[in-house]
Order: C-alpha cells, then structure tokens, then sequence
C-alpha cells in the first residue's frame, strides 16, 4: 500500500491492491487500529508510514494528517466509521472490477454522510 501527502492538490494518496484496501475498510469498520503503509513517494510529496483508526465521540469522521508522525488518522463515531468502512468496501470492490486502474475521491462536502469539516481530501486507487 502506498501512503502519501500531495501537497500540490492538498489530499492524501491511498493506492494499494484490492486486500490492502479492503484491510483498510475492515479496520475502520472495527473503528481502532493501524495498518502500515510502505511509501515511495513522488518529487515533492510527502510518504506516510500508514493509517491510525480511533473511536472518538463525533460527530462524523475526521481524517487528518498527523504531520510529526507522518500517519493518516481516522477517528469518529461508530454510526459514521461504519458508513465510512461501507463506503470503503463499496468502492474498493468497483475499483477491483475494472480494468487498468482507476481512483475516487473522497471529500467533505455540506451535508456529507459522515465526513466531518476540516477532513483532509483522499484520494483511493488502484495501480
């Protein structure tokens, strides 16, 4: 799984294989964790060594970038990680399907389901 910081669209880069993604779904769905993330990061990026899930009260999911520790962190409340994990898994399988690698973004917006405001963009693909 490759981890990085895009500085120049400020959002966070999650590329892996269908099992890393979906490990990544399954951690946020059990709302703790970490999983580890081996990170080559391109000219003016930043690597990351992986994703820290947290419960944490809410509302919604935050993600944010943990700068100092270089680690994407996930906290939030039960109800949303898990519409955020469904979401996830959702994506990951349609991703899977298709041939020659594609990507989704995922953002806060007014309204959103679970994100919270102030979440860092991501962007998920598969290479």
């Amino acid at each position: 799984m490759n981890l990085v910081f895009d500085p120049v669209f400020d959002e966070v880069e999650l590329n892996g294989v269908e099992a890393e993604l979906a490990r990544v779904a399954a951690v946020v769905a059990v709302g703790e964790g970490f999983v580890g993330a081996v990170s080559s990061a391109p000219p003016g990026s930043e690597p990351l060594v992986g994703v820290e899930v947290r419960r944490t009260p809410g509302p919604g999911v935050s993600v944010l970038l943990d700068g100092p520790r270089q680690t994407l962190v996930v906290s939030g409340d039960a109800v949303a990680m898990a519409l955020f994990a469904d979401q996830l898994r959702v994506m990951t399988a349609a991703m899977a399907s298709e041939e020659g690698g594609t990507h989704r973004h995922i953002q806060h917006y007014p309204g959103h389901p679970y994100l919270a405001e102030g979440s860092v963009p991501l962007m998920i693909g598969i290479p």
